[in-house]
């Protein structure tokens, strides 16, 4: 498996080599035999992974390789840039390591939000490391030690940069918009989130890099790092799903298909299909959990991680006792049609 993008780079003033972020419109999987070898013959490429720096006279042989596989996007790009400075990228993956620069960072994370890989389907072994923190403004992404002399050259022509963030992640929609899909606060989707067919982000809902939805979904709380929330199911309002980056975890939390994750409530352990945890009730892997049968008697007491992956389950906290309890859930959590409609 191989992927390939032409891209925009993002080049600091003073040092030209360094790219602080790529965009890049149209990425492909497994390219053809023909286009790797028009590739291949214009940019000079032998094998592995590489970032090539465009050079003007390679545009015209590039764009028209592109647009014989219908590829207009990447064909205009190189069509519009022929008559600007901009600095115009190849990025070729053909092999799938952890990322050794920026341009290879943000393929990988674009990939992700381009639907053409999922979450942990691709390395991203040390990406903090590689990317940059940038300053995210209303001119584009600006290298931090370069923004006070921006900021000076902007009001001195009538102008505020307004800067939205400093991060090394900027936000999903400035890059990729997927079909399908409603976001109420963009600045909650990092650049790197999966966000399948269906899904609703709300206001308040959080979807971070290499994470998201499969499908139909309704995120009103916050979808951390490395998990994946399966189709039908719903992340309430204040809600939280438990990563791996804090605390070096090697479990991958997950959210299973028709599952409900009430208000201001918690997983910290994976769910099978059909769960449901209740509003304000938080389960992590070393929760004590009261089993009941089905005349809601205590059978045993476990903790959370023996139930990890398990389906049809139904957890709360005992308003009497204050004990965490769980009993087997077998109705599916019915959705609200039109909450998921993106017509």
């Amino acid at each position: 498996m191989s992927y390939f993008a032409i891209g925009l780079g993002t080049a600091t003033r003073n040092n030209e080599e360094k790219i602080i972020e790529a965009w890049y419109p149209q990425p492909q999987l497994n390219p053809s035999d023909a286009l790797i070898k028009a590739i291949n013959t214009t940019v000079k490429h032998d094998s592995g992974n590489a970032v090539h720096v465009l050079e003007k006279a390679q545009y015209a042989a590039l764009a028209a390789s592109f647009d014989a596989e219908g590829l207009s996007l990447n064909a205009s790009l190189l069509n519009s840039a022929a008559n600007s400075d901009q600095t115009i990228i190849l990025t070729i993956l053909e092999t799938d390591t952890a990322p050794a620069n920026v341009a290879e960072g943000f393929l990988k994370l674009h990939l992700l939000s381009h639907r053409l890989v999922k979450p942990h389907g691709t390395n991203l072994d040390g990406i903090f490391g590689i990317l940059h923190n940038v300053a995210w403004t209303s001119e584009g992404p600006i290298d931090l030690p370069e923004l006070p002399q921006r900021q000076i050259e902007a009001r001195l022509a009538g102008r505020v940069i307004e800067v939205n963030c400093i991060d090394k992640f900027p936000k999903m929609a400035d890059y990729i918009v997927p079909s399908g899909i409603r976001i109420g606060d963009t600045a909650r989707v990092r650049l790197g989130a999966h966000l399948g067919e269906g899904t609703t982000v709300m206001h308040e809902g959080f979807v971070n890099f290499n994470a998201g939805t499969v499908g139909v979904s309704m995120v009103e709380g916050r979808i951390s790092a490395g998990v994946m929330v399966g189709n039908g199911s719903d992340v309430g309002g204040g809600s939280s799903i438990m990563g791996t980056l804090s605390g070096g975890g090697k479990v991958v939390v997950s959210m299973g298909e028709n599952c409900l994750l009430g208000a201001n409530a918690g997983a910290g352990i994976p769910l099978g299909d059909r769960c449901t945890i209740e509003a304000g009730l938080y389960i992590t892997a070393g929760t004590k959990v009261t089993m009941l049968d089905e005349n809601k008697e205590a059978v045993q007491v476990v903790k959370a991680r023996d139930l990890a992956g398990k389906s049809d389950l139904l957890f709360w906290r005992n308003a009497q006792t204050g004990r965490i309890e769980c009993l087997t859930n077998k109705s599916a959590v019915e959705l609200n049609s039109e909450l998921h409609t993106h017509n």
